[in-house]
């Protein structure tokens, strides 16, 4: 798993774990001051947003357990998955598209970045160059016909073999 989703949602983890045990206590107080509860507005509102927060950490929490539970080894080197970037042939458009499959915290359709846990992720997940994906979308089937692959095993190869390089070089050989 990248290294920056870790870090970002054990950031959001930190906030919402500070709100909980400093600003919400301190609200409710204040709130409980004003005098009668079942009419006090921001007493139920600091109670509403207690609850909110209280759910929203068990789902950081939960992903973040989800997401090192992540064994890279296990990602396949001759099939699309996690990290995989994929050129793909649209029947439909009649154009081709470059597709990199990350987690549903990284997606960005406008980068091409796409979750694997979303229809077209889904369904190109598993595939070597040459298959057809049949993609079922809102606006109906689309085929997308692999046309590269670079897993994410191809990736990380490449990018010690420019580290080696680059070392040789800087080293006077």
């Amino acid at each position: 798993m990248p290294e920056h989703i870790k870090n970002q949602l054990q950031k959001d983890i930190e906030a919402l774990e500070y709100e909980l045990a400093h600003e919400l206590p301190a609200e409710i107080k204040k709130a409980v001051a004003l005098g009668d509860l079942s009419e006090n507005a921001e007493y139920h509102m600091a109670k509403q947003r207690q609850v909110f927060v209280n759910a929203r950490l068990g789902q950081l929490k939960k992903r973040m357990a989800e997401l090192s539970l992540v064994n890279l080894a296990n990602i396949p080197r001759d099939k699309t998955g996690f990290g995989s970037t994929v050129v793909v042939f649209d029947t439909q458009k009649n154009e081709e598209i470059v597709y990199r499959l990350v987690t549903s915290e990284e997606s960005d359709v406008t980068k091409g970045l796409i979750s694997t846990t979303s229809p077209i992720g889904r369904g190109l997940v598993g595939k070597r160059v040459g298959d057809v994906a049949t993609i079922v979308t809102p606006n109906g089937k689309r085929e997308l016909e692999v046309l590269k692959l670079t897993t994410i095993h191809d990736e990380a190869a490449a990018a010690a073999q420019t580290d080696g390089a680059a070392a040789e070089s800087g080293s006077g050989k």
